[in-house]
């Protein structure tokens, strides 16, 4: 993991005081709450429908036993003992008050963590692979890419006020874990001709106006990273529009002006930038490389223990995976507990956690953007102890990848801007489905559930999408179906007309059955039958009268 520098430091350190001054003056009233909004969006404090929330930034989603400890405490001291877990690998606190912010952040600061740039029109906390650096799959660790991004964006003077947020992931491999065609840009690293560079997406996104990112570059070289990077922020700070908040977005002016256009425009740019003071040397790639080395030096012969626990072994077979090190695993810790919130930890769940971590994983955890935690380096003779662990925290709920492991934004629960509830629906979908065998049965299957256009729930790209909206005073519920976030990235197509909530479960069901009547193979998952017979005999069997008296 990256460490700071005392200049780091002494930076978060100043940042908390000049905030402390800045809420004094708010509570004091020498500033109204618009005049505060700007100051407080850029230390990452929203002002929600109940309460103040602060999101606080977890970079490329990596964490130590010490901090994951420090956000327990601070949940318990300043929150209501229990932290959010978000899409972009983040945590927030719901319920804190404004006069405590700034202790809080001072907190942060001890431990090497902050909020900066996790809110406002800035480039926001850098989403990575969170299984990078400990799978076979990659051509590279995309951990110090995302760091030496990171180092790049924070405070960069021009792009502290863009047209509107900007989103960029990270991954090395084929298998996309991080949702990388929806961001603003997209990188992937890749081999060609024996050299390391990146392909470069740009213009993906969801919301009111979902895209996919559009490839322009097959291939950017490691020392021109930065200055490709600072063309395309450069060309999108010109020409993106500031008149409407909702065509602002880098994904409207690629749409706008073309594919072709806009490559065009960067490569211009770029060829200005080129060889200028943000060109990088091996010997400061190699620097921030060195931080990332992973603890275990190479394989073991430590092998899983074998038990006759059948709930012991549904866990194994479903939440832990293989490391790149033999004798070694991954445990995919769910934060999907049937009918609890989904991406909740409550603080002793994070207490508990720290030490299992710091004791069996050499102190670090990962955040996913599926809002799941990784206990990353397990050496498999201790998994059979730890999941007695977990399980005394209920942390075993063996779901990873099935129908109940649901993304879902907090919605009108908590929301100023969201138009229905999304967190009962987890909750009710989480009960229907809970059985095991039911799940099994099911496969790999995404359902993702925002609570309004805005699709923090990333519901255009789940394989069922739940979008919650205000229907005449009454929560309904859109569904759309197919969408994709991995490598198979598409945008979900809506089926029809929406459901009250009372007849939600009701579709659901109805669409796994018709999933299961058109599957050709027992272990053929919802996205392959959908791509294969399309979305007509689900809206037949969703809409049909005659259908739906026989159901």
């Amino acid at each position: 993991m990256y460490q700071y520098s005392e200049k780091d430091k002494k930076i978060v350190k100043n940042r908390t005081r000049e905030f402390l001054s800045q809420v004094k003056r708010r509570i004091n009233g020498d500033l109204t709450e618009e005049e505060f909004k700007p100051l407080r969006l850029m230390n990452g404090l929203y002002l929600q429908l109940h309460a103040y929330m602060l999101r606080v930034a977890i970079p490329y989603g990596e964490l130590s036993s010490i901090q994951l400890k420090k956000l327990a405490e601070i949940s318990d001291k300043y929150d209501k003992s229990y932290g959010h877990f978000t899409t972009r690998q983040n945590i927030q606190f719901n319920w804190p008050k404004l006069e405590d912010v700034p202790k809080i952040l001072d907190e942060l600061a001890d431990v090497e963590m902050h909020a900066i740039q996790t809110s406002g029109n800035c480039i926001r906390n850098i989403s990575c692979d969170h299984l990078a650096g400990i799978n076979n799959e990659e051509v590279e660790d995309p951990r110090p890419w995302c760091e030496i991004i990171r180092k790049w964006s924070t405070f960069h003077p021009e792009f502290s006020f863009l047209p509107r947020k900007f989103k960029i992931a990270v991954i090395a491999c084929e298998t996309d874990r991080a949702a990388m065609k929806v961001h603003d840009i997209g990188l992937k690293l890749k081999k060609k001709d024996n050299e390391i560079g990146f392909e470069v997406f740009v213009g993906g996104g969801q919301g009111r106006s979902p895209f996919i990112a559009k490839k322009i570059n097959d291939f950017v070289k490691k020392k021109d990273l930065l200055n490709y990077l600072e063309s395309i922020l450069s060309i999108y700070n010109e020409m993106g529009r500031r008149d409407n908040i909702y065509k602002a977005r880098i994904k409207i002016l690629i749409n706008e002006l073309g594919e072709e256009k806009l490559k065009s425009l960067v490569d211009e740019k770029f060829k200005k930038f080129a060889n200028k003071k943000l060109l990088l040397k091996d010997s400061e790639i190699e620097q921030i490389k060195d931080y990332f080395k992973l603890p275990i030096e190479g394989p073991t012969n430590s092998e899983v223990p074998s038990k006759k626990n059948t709930e012991y072994n549904f866990w194994l077979n479903q939440n832990v995976i293989k490391h790149k090190f033999s004798g070694y695993s991954i445990i995919m810790i769910s934060l999907k507990e049937y009918n609890q919130p989904p991406g909740d930890a409550t603080s002793e769940q994070m207490k508990e956690l720290s030490k299992i971590a710091e004791k069996y994983s050499f102190g670090e955890i990962r955040v996913t953007h599926e809002q799941n935690l990784v206990l990353p380096h397990i050496k498999n003779s201790d998994l059979f102890d730890i999941w007695n662990q977990l399980k005394k925290i209920r942390l075993t709920t063996p779901n990873i990848g099935l129908i109940t492991d649901t993304i879902c934004c907090p919605g009108m629960d908590y929301c100023a801007l969201a138009t229905a509830r999304s967190i009962p629906i987890s909750q009710k979908i989480s009960r229907y489905f809970k059985a095991k065998s039911i799940q099994k049965k099911i496969g790999n299957l995404k359902i993702k559930i925002s609570g309004c256009i805005n699709a923090c729930g990333h519901h255009h790209v789940g394989n069922i999408g739940i979008l919650g909206l205000d229907k005449n005073g009454e929560e309904s519920y859109q569904i759309s179906l197919g969408g994709s976030a991995d490598e198979r990235t598409q945008i979900g197509q809506i089926v029809g007309p929406s459901f009250p909530e009372n007849k939600l479960i009701k579709a659901i069901k109805t669409i796994i059955k018709t999933f299961e009547n058109n599957k050709k193979a027992k272990n053929e998952d919802f996205l392959s039958v959908f791509n294969r017979v399309g979305i007509d005999p689900f809206k037949k069997d969703l809409y049909d009268t005659s259908n739906s008296e026989k159901r």
